[in-house]
């Protein structure tokens, strides 16, 4: 069961591997082994989840679809029967993208018994970094701050996509490789935060030096609705490449700025604007945008997106509409939730330590082809560090080149 604590919502889930007999894939891809019947409903046996989500904040706009996947999932496992027969209770509200709210969800849920949890935003997850790390308690965060994946700095926090510094190296290899003459000029678009700041601040500035780009960051402020002040800068630089550190809507702003501008340069979307809401709201300017998308979309024909689809067909639901944000929540719990099968497969207690110990386990643990296979050790747990790149063409994200690995800082 999955239950919002604020209102109470309830609704089931399972786990991995029984999904994929529905699926008609083999059974084996994930290596689940569901138990019990259908749709378990909490009781001593549940397995409490604790979540944030951001779904009336300044970055709802993807945040909605990453909860919706986070609980699509739970409900998805407990209709299989559980985790090891054991259901999953999911403990939820929507935190706005405040800190302070976050700090304080984090401290309740973890006090009901949560043995994991589910994260969101740059600034909260590094806020509660330290408290994390004490309470032993295995956290996942949607956030892809590169420090959130070093065990010396956060020893109980785990990277489920490629960290934000290697998106950004990603996209700067791309373009120091296919420029051509002369030195590429580079304009980061950023969100006013430590989300917008991260790729930069954390390694990317330093990357750009060395390949021989000139790098320029531009805020984009909260709230606004107009970047003409900020694209007349970046013209007067010379700019041939502008990379967006943001989410869908305000990328979505600037995009159409700078169509009505004309200015003619290669977008790059990061993580958060590499989705399909981007191209809702952008409409023809959001053509030939580049993006870094480490989880695919759901109109990519893989495993991992098949049972997603046919999951929201078998709730009368629709993958219309859908960003891979929902990609992203579902298989980022999908993978917190292998790690606790192999503790209780083992016959191990749920503890913090057991789990994180049995996420240190995985090696190039298949993902479904959504993204790159993910390991983790004891010493690293960025546990992706590739992707490929996608281009809007004819209003679609379609693949523009291969699984590509970051490239070494």
């Amino acid at each position: 069961m999955t239950r919002k604590t604020a209102d109470g919502t309830g609704s089931g889930s399972r786990r991995i591997a029984g999904v994929l007999a529905r699926t008609a894939l083999a059974a084996g891809v994930f290596g689940w082994v569901g138990c019990g019947g259908g749709d378990p409903e909490p009781g001593d046996g549940a397995i409490k989840v604790g979540a944030i989500f951001d779904l009336t904040g300044p970055t709802a706009d993807v945040g909605t679809d990453y909860a919706d996947g986070v609980r699509g999932f739970a409900d998805w496992i407990n209709r299989q029967g559980g985790i090891e027969g054991r259901p999953i209770d999911l403990l939820y509200q929507d935190y706005g993208y405040q800190v302070d709210r976050a700090e304080q969800l984090y401290t309740r849920f973890v006090g009901e018994g949560a043995v994991i949890f589910m994260g969101w935003g740059t600034g909260d997850t590094e806020a509660l970094r330290l408290r994390i790390a004490e309470d032993e308690i295995p956290f996942s965060s949607a956030s892809l701050s590169h420090r959130l994946g070093d065990p010396g700095e956060a020893p109980y926090n785990f990277l489920l996509a490629t960290t934000y510094s290697d998106q950004f190296r990603i996209a700067l290899e791309w373009i120091a490789a296919n420029h051509g003459e002369g030195t590429p000029v580079v304009a980061l678009m950023h969100n006013a935060s430590p989300f917008g700041l991260s790729p930069a601040r954390q390694g990317g500035v330093e990357f750009a030096e060395a390949r021989g780009l000139d790098l320029t960051l531009y805020e984009m402020p909260r709230g606004a609705v107009d970047y003409t002040a900020e694209f007349s800068r970046i013209r007067q630089s010379g700019a041939q490449y502008v990379v967006f550190q943001n989410t869908s809507g305000p990328a979505a702003v600037a995009l159409s700025n700078a169509r009505s501008l004309g200015l003619e340069v290669t977008f790059f979307c990061l993580n958060w604007c590499s989705n399909a809401q981007v191209v809702l709201l952008a409409g023809d300017a959001a053509e030939g945008l580049m993006g870094t998308m480490p989880y695919a979309p759901l109109s990519v024909d893989v495993p991992g997106t098949r049972v997603i689809r046919e999951y929201l067909e078998s709730t009368d639901g629709s993958a219309a509409g859908k960003t891979n944000a929902y990609t992203q929540g579902w298989w980022t719990f999908a993978a917190f939730a292998e790690g606790m099968r192999r503790v209780l497969a083992a016959g191990g207690e749920l503890t913090g330590a057991n789990i994180r110990a049995a996420l240190e386990t995985f090696t190039d643990h298949d993902m479904g082809g959504v993204t790159v296979p993910v390991t983790f050790t004891p010493t690293d747990h960025r546990g992706s560090k590739g992707l490929r790149i996608f281009r809007v063409e004819g209003g679609t994200w379609v693949p523009f080149t291969d699984f590509v690995q970051a490239p070494a800082p």
